[in-house]
């Protein structure tokens, strides 16, 4: 169990990366057949948990996410939430879970000292529309460039360069909250297979490719103190299967997702 109330009161650094539209089977897939061999050197027990997703597209998923509500498992028992908006008072909150008295996550850990900044990557990231600015507002800071959009077959180095550049400009000066959306997973991604049509073998492309970046990312953090890091997809994407493409759709190629959490450094 991750006892986030200690973590969060200690100042204990946090990384969260969502993997935007990664399925579930394909992260397992990858790992298994040892496509993503940095990933598989961190994983608690080496391997990805099947959850279930709280949205089915970007904008709902991350509103969750940074309100408390990560992931869930495909079962009736659930682990301790990591974070919580207050309840009422009649509801009891396990004393491991972070409770912030905020109408968000974010605010909750600027009210604990943290910094807070998001390095995005698909455009409800990117602040170019009026929707596209709502969740990089929630943030101290927010960067958004093209070449982090999955159009850029190099998108997870330049996030990659930008995270580690955030951390040392706070490394020792105040804890922070390092918030990276990897959109290499999302669509379109069939370049890195060498093709015009996305599909779970493209996706798995581009999580390979993904996989050396996050390792960099990792090894280049622990080296600044310790972390709490949450890694996961924020919904998944239906290639074709049972007739269903995309996401925002009631699949389980879209709701199963993986998801880890652990200490690291």
């Amino acid at each position: 169990m991750i006892d986030a109330a200690q973590i969060i009161e200690s100042g204990t650094n946090i990384l969260f990366v969502t993997l935007d539209s990664l399925r579930h089977d394909v992260a397992s897939m990858a790992l298994a057949e040892g496509r993503t061999p940095h990933l598989a050197e961190v994983l608690p027990g080496g391997q990805w948990e099947r959850r279930q997703t709280p949205g089915t597209f970007t904008l709902p998923a991350h509103m969750a996410f940074f309100s408390g509500f990560l992931p869930k498992l495909p079962q009736p028992a659930q682990p301790t939430r990591l974070w919580e908006c207050r309840p009422p008072a009649f509801k009891e909150t396990p004393p491991e879970t972070f409770v912030f008295d905020a109408p968000n996550l974010l605010n909750g850990l600027a009210t604990h000292g943290y910094r807070t900044a998001c390095v995005g990557g698909v455009t409800y990231f990117s602040a170019e529309t009026p929707l596209g600015s709502v969740l990089p507002a929630m943030f101290h800071e927010a960067h958004w460039r093209p070449e982090f959009g999955s159009p850029e077959i190099e998108s997870t180095r330049h996030q990659t360069d930008q995270a580690l550049d955030i951390a040392d400009r706070y490394s020792g000066l105040q804890p922070l909250f390092l918030f990276v959306n990897v959109s290499a997973t999302h669509v379109p991604h069939a370049h890195y297979i060498g093709n015009s049509t996305d599909s779970t073998a493209s996706q798995t492309a581009a999580l390979a490719y993904a996989d050396t970046h996050l390792g960099r990312l990792l090894d280049g953090l622990s080296a600044r103190g310790q972390w709490l890091v949450i890694m996961c997809a924020d919904h998944g994407d239906a290639y074709g299967d049972d007739g269903f493409h995309g996401r925002g759709i009631a699949h389980p190629s879209v709701w199963n997702v993986p998801f880890a959490a652990w200490i690291h450094g």
